[in-house]
């Protein structure tokens, strides 16, 4: 998907809002566990469930994995069954040196390879630009990198300044901006760092941004959008506990569309506010 869509269909639904689908199977209806596959089959009732209200599904890689082969094919019918309108995240969190992020990419990019063909990867930039540049050497396929996160581990590093005085997550904005364009490249932020989307928007104003946090997190929807949007929006919103586990029970897929619809119509409001939609 390319950013020009993307923008269109963030215009089209009235709403930025991304759907985390880090599906567990201690959290996941009961009813659901006698299935051959009880992740896809939750995950396929969410997506059916949330389609018309969200832009974007981002499935954790970890609560896949964990799971080896079977794990790995609940991947794959997942990312199948995710609409084309919708951009596909794959949060992995990768970084590697050259050769093997090249492998990292084909695994998540490359359809033929491995039986998914994600729209985009987040990606851990510690190790420098041959951990980043070949997500985006696949055309029209974007690297979504950690900037600043929300994490209470995020302190140890992110805000290390140096003599100039721009804190660390600043210095990999700015150089990791060399290596691609606002066209391939978005960054993370989390919602919880409120004013901290001012310094971001300094070093990145057209990028877009992922934002976990919002909802069970803690995140403010209103804060985000008054210091992270920018004219295009800029802006995709994760919700993952606050969707996709509002009920336990038969109905787990209304409950998670009621919550979805209560998110989207407050986005609906800030896009209005923003002058981006009428």
């Amino acid at each position: 998907m390319t950013r020009a869509e993307l923008i269109h269909q963030i215009k089209a639904k009235r709403s930025f809002l991304c759907v985390g689908l880090d599906t567990d199977l201690a959290k996941i209806p009961d009813h659901l566990l006698d299935d051959e596959d009880p992740i896809y089959s939750f995950n396929k009732a969410i997506i059916e469930a949330t389609a018309d209200l969200c832009v974007a599904y981002k499935p954790n890689i970890a609560f896949y994995e964990c799971y080896g082969i079977k794990g790995w094919q609940s991947l794959q019918k997942t990312w199948a069954a995710l609409p084309k309108d919708c951009f596909s995240i794959a949060d992995a969190k990768r970084g590697d040196i050259g050769n093997t992020s090249g492998r990292y990419a084909m695994a998540f990019f490359d359809e033929k390879a491995s039986g998914l063909g994600f729209d985009s990867i987040t990606i851990a930039p510690y190790m420098g630009k041959d951990s980043v540049t070949p997500f985006l050497d696949f055309k029209d396929k974007w690297a979504i990198v950690l900037a600043l996160t929300s994490n209470e581990g995020s302190l140890d590093f992110q805000n290390f300044e140096n003599k100039e005085g721009l804190q660390l997550f600043e210095q990999v904005i700015d150089k990791v901006n060399t290596w691609g364009t606002p066209e391939n490249l978005m960054y993370v932020v989390g919602a919880t760092r409120g004013e901290g989307f001012i310094k971001i928007r300094e070093h990145a104003p057209d990028h877009f941004l992922l934002v976990p946090g919002v909802g069970a997190q803690g995140g403010s929807l209103e804060d985000v959008c008054k210091f992270g949007m920018n004219k295009d929006c800029g802006l995709l919103v994760n919700s993952t506990r606050g969707i996709i586990y509002a009920s336990k029970g038969t109905d787990f897929a209304e409950r998670a569309r009621e919550e979805a619809l209560i998110l989207q119509k407050e986005m609906e409001v800030e896009l209005v506010k923003a002058g981006i939609i009428s």
